[in-house]
This record gives C-alpha cells, structure tokens and sequence, in this order.
C-alpha cells in the first residue's frame, strides 16, 4: 500500500509503499476511503506534541471500509463502513476508565500519533473505538466529524447551555459546532484573525449572528466562549467578553503560552477550562446527532501524495472548513 510517512520533526511526510498491515486480536483491518486533516497533525509534525512513535503514519479522522478482523474483532460485518477517531485505545482499567472519563485515561493509545492512522490505504484500528458511519454522509464530509465535530460536540457540553456562544478560530470544528449550537436555538459570535473576511463570511454563512477579529467586542455580552485556535493570548481575550458566571473553554491539545492577566477578568465566578480527547459516548451522541441537524460539512479534498502541501494550506488558513485526504 501507499502511505505518507512521518520521519521526524522538520521533515516534510514521504510518500511510501508499506505492506498491507494485518490486524491483531480485536483489531479491523480497512481500506482508508477519507482521512480528515487536523491541527493536531501540525502540532505533532511540528514537534510540539513530543510522543509519536516513529515512523509515523499520521491521520485520526479516518473513513473506512471493513476489510478483515483479527480475533475478536468481528464487531462490525466485512464492508460495513466505520469510523475512527482521535481515541484510539485506554486501559479499561485506571481510575478515570472506571468512572466513566476515558478521554482522561492514564495510559491511552491515539490514532495518527501513538498509532498508524489513515494517511495510507489501508489501516487498523481497535474494532471497539470505531463508530458506524451515518447514512446520507459521503466519505468526504464524513471525515470532519470524527475530530473537528467530536471535540466541538464535547467543547459545547463543557460550554453549558449559555444562549450566548463566542467561538475563537473559524475553522473545522467551530464550522460544525455553530451548526449544533444554532440547531440548539443559541446565538453564535465568531472571532477570526485580523483581516479574515473570507473566514468571518465563512462564519455568517454557517449561521454566526455576528462575525469580527479577536481583537473586536461583540455587541453583546456572551455566556460562554470556545477557543479552538492554539493561540494562548485568545484566554484573556475570551474572558474580557464573557459575563459573570460565564465559561470560557479550549478545545485544543496543544496552545501557546497563555499570557498574565489581571484577576478581574476570572473574578465574577468565570470559568476557565480544558477539554482533553473524547469518549465513545461522545461519539454516539454526536454521530446520532448530526444527521437530525442536518450538519453540513465543508470539506477541501486532496490526493494522498498532496499530504504535505494540505498541511501547509491548513497552517495558512488557505481554506475555509476542513481539509481531506482520498488515498484513491
């Protein structure tokens, strides 16, 4: 098979034939229709996620096809059309696993990092951390929700349910958010880059009341606020125009350094915190949502050997939504 291989920090990914990888014990093996692309990728191609393990075939958001199962893993029937996210793996057994809070398992196993994920042909995956696809999805607009619409689904539960919702970074996830959080009846403020007119457009269109740069007010004061981009002066910002009482949330895994800010902003019993990967239950709840919205994905393909450069161009901000590998 063909794959798009990661060899270490400051190299572009090459393009490599591998062998067909043969699935374990509870393990799928599937033929990679779609493979979403993520900040996450940069952030671990760029060195600032430190653990992959190497050489690396990165890529969590992947689309597949059923093609075999190792021992135990006859979860799903052969062609049954699955996905699989971020969350590749937990122990089962650690105290968080136990209470229900596998997202924050002591020793967990993510795709595309600790495991080859679906910038290839062909991948494995554990059988019980895939998901079936909805009906009425294309493997193209599919791809996105597995990261960019689970971590946004989770980012909004920890957000409450504030009429009044700011969103920093307009990009994949806050595209598929705003459409869950409009469905919910809410108000949706989003906050670009400076200059980013195709990007607050972008943001009306997807049903944003109110669309500005970061640096902006909005014109009303907001329950909560997520940030999706990994810039740590956004903290202060998004706390700056919340009310009292209100949550500001990051919904990355990797930020910048968060700057010195002065109390008052926190003061008023505002919330600030983190969300950290995904459960399964996220991913039910999410998946069966999406198609009674209908959430509408705006997704840019390119072919396999054009890993590098849909990298590049989502570093840029060269299009708006998400961006997609078709290994076919």
């Amino acid at each position: 098979m063909r794959a798009m291989l990661f060899t270490g920090v400051g190299r572009p990914l090459q393009l490599t034939e591998m062998p067909i990888p043969e699935p374990g014990p509870g393990q799928l093996l599937l033929k990679v229709h779609a493979c979403g692309i993520c900040r996450t990728d940069l952030h671990i191609i760029d060195g600032e996620l430190t653990e992959p393990k190497l050489p690396l075939i990165p890529g969590h958001q992947i689309v597949g096809s059923v093609v075999a199962a190792g021992p135990g893993g006859g979860r799903f029937q052969s062609g049954a059309r699955v996905g699989v996210p971020w969350l590749g793996s937990t122990c089962g057994t650690c105290h968080y696993c136990q209470s229900g809070r596998e997202n924050l398992c002591d020793v967990p196993r993510f795709t595309g990092y600790q495991i080859d994920g679906g910038f290839a042909e062909y991948t494995v995956a554990d059988s019980r951390f895939c998901f079936p696809i909805p009906a009425g999805y294309p493997d193209l607009q599919a791809a996105p929700l597995l990261c960019a619409g689970l971590i946004g689904y989770r980012s909004l539960v920890m957000a409450g349910e504030g009429p009044r919702l700011g969103i920093y970074g307009f990009g994949a996830a806050a595209h598929l958010v705003t459409q869950v959080a409009r469905f919910q009846g809410r108000e949706v403020y989003a906050f670009t880059r400076a200059g980013d007119a195709a990007g607050q457009e972008f943001a009306r269109r997807m049903g944003a009341r109110w669309a500005g740069s970061a640096e902006q007010r909005p014109p009303e004061e907001l329950d909560a606020a997520i940030i999706f981009a990994p810039a740590g002066e956004l903290v202060p910002a998004a706390l700056r125009v919340v009310r009292k009482g209100g949550v500001v949330v990051c919904g990355g895994i990797h930020m910048s350094e968060i700057p010195a800010f002065s109390y008052d902003l926190l003061w008023g019993e505002r919330s600030l915190r983190s969300v950290a990967n995904l459960t399964r239950q996220d991913g039910e709840e999410f998946l069966a949502l999406a198609p009674r919205i209908p959430i509408q994905t705006e997704a840019t393909a390119y072919p396999l050997a054009a890993a590098n450069e849909a990298l590049e161009d989502l570093r840029r901000g060269a299009f708006c939504g998400a961006a997609v590998v078709v290994p076919g």
